[in-house]
């Protein structure tokens, strides 16, 4: 034999019974079969073998039963980000003449995803007022075959009645799929309040780092995954080996960081109520926040995310609220949230929402903070000099 082919096909493997806190990064696209029996005889689709990689590894299999468990599911799918988890969802779940109905606050990619591909594909979609399960429960049809849920609602942060929104599509016998990015598997578990599957931007809380693309689909029944474990593997959607190395190494301290991320974030919270430009602080855990009512009944441990909104006074423009923006030091302008860093976004709502369903929320340019890991007294310096300049 030759040199290289002996390196090729070395013999050696190491002995099994190594234990460490970190588990070992398993990365394939072959993978090899003993014999053609067992090649023809391995099943993938209940994670008893492996086949190739795409539907699997030691890697990829460890995390998606830890994400089980942190949302209380029983099957778990990765996928390359949150948006993928929502469009392998709907792009298994929907099938020309059926109609999705989406929380007019929701992720707004959802809602194009919707307006866009789903619609050339004959599929229609209709937005519901997310705080009014009676008008969810009006635009339920015989087509409605999908219901998005988000809690909270994005941007604006408003609390639905989830326990409402579940009945009212339970009682059609509708699906439902609830983006459970805010809550992480901590706040609430979703499968107690009887939803059919959620999603979850691993990108968030789950990584940690600011530095990692991946979403999840968890479900309870093993038809349902296994209806969207077939779309998953005809899409082809795959995850990256080191990507969940990351995740996984970032997991244990998920809870830690979520607590003091909502710590700090109640405690900005409270200082800006206080201060004179601000028209509405929105954040579920703040009383007066539209659905905070809402959020003490699903978020009974009283947690709430690292995540605020604010609401200007209207007498300040869009230029000055820019402005603001582009003065903070320590607060760095950029999407996502869950990370170390904390981030500043300013959003037009108007161009958002349908008119009168921003419920509760007031008239004025809106801002929102993710709390990173800072100092929260370093934070709050940050925001008062940023006042400071709007002021002036």
């Amino acid at each position: 034999m030759q040199d290289i082919t002996g390196l090729i096909h070395h013999p050696y493997l190491p002995p099994d019974g190594f234990e460490a806190p970190q588990p070992g990064v398993f990365k394939a696209s072959t993978v090899f079969f003993p014999h053609v029996a067992a090649m023809r005889a391995r099943e993938w689709k209940d994670k008893t073998a492996y086949t190739y990689g795409l539907h699997g590894t030691p890697t990829t299999y460890l995390l998606e039963e830890r994400l089980c468990a942190l949302e209380g599911g029983q099957q778990c799918l990765l996928v390359p980000s949150g948006l993928a988890a929502i469009a392998l969802v709907s792009l298994s779940l929907l099938k020309t003449g059926d109609e999705v109905l989406i929380p007019d606050n929701a992720y707004g990619p959802n809602k194009s995803l919707a307006a866009a591909e789903l619609k050339q594909w004959g599929i229609s979609h209709r937005t519901y007022n997310p705080m009014d399960a009676a008008d969810l429960a009006a635009k339920l049809s015989p087509s409605t075959k999908l219901v998005w849920l988000e809690v909270p609602g994005s941007v604006t942060l408003e609390f639905p009645h989830l326990p409402a929104l579940v009945v009212a599509c339970r009682e059609k016998g509708v699906t439902t799929a609830l983006d459970n990015t805010w809550g992480a598997g901590l706040a609430f578990k979703p499968f107690e309040f009887g939803v059919d599957l959620t999603i979850h931007a691993l990108t968030k809380y789950p990584s940690g780092g600011g530095d990692v693309l991946m979403g999840s689909v968890v479900t309870v029944n093993e038809a349902l995954h296994l209806r969207l474990k077939l779309t998953h593997m005809r899409l082809g959607l795959g995850v990256g080996a080191n990507d969940v190395e990351a995740v996984l190494r970032a997991l244990p301290s998920i809870a830690l960081r979520y607590a003091a991320q909502d710590q700090a974030c109640r405690s900005l919270a409270t200082w800006l109520t206080t201060q004179p430009e601000v028209a509405q602080v929105l954040h579920p855990a703040l009383p007066g926040s539209p659905g905070h009512e809402h959020w003490k009944v699903v978020c009974q441990d009283d947690m709430a995310a690292g995540l605020l909104s604010i609401v200007f006074k209207p007498a300040f423009s869009t230029a000055q609220v820019d402005a603001f923006c582009d003065a903070l030091k320590l607060f760095r302008i950029g999407y996502s949230w869950g990370g170390p860093i904390s981030l500043v976004v300013p959003y037009e709502i108007a161009s958002m929402r349908t008119p009168g369903m921003t419920t509760g929320v007031l008239p004025g340019a809106v801002v929102r903070l993710a709390i990173g890991l800072e100092d929260v007294r370093d934070l709050q310096a940050d925001l008062a000099q940023a006042l400071h300049a709007l002021r002036a």
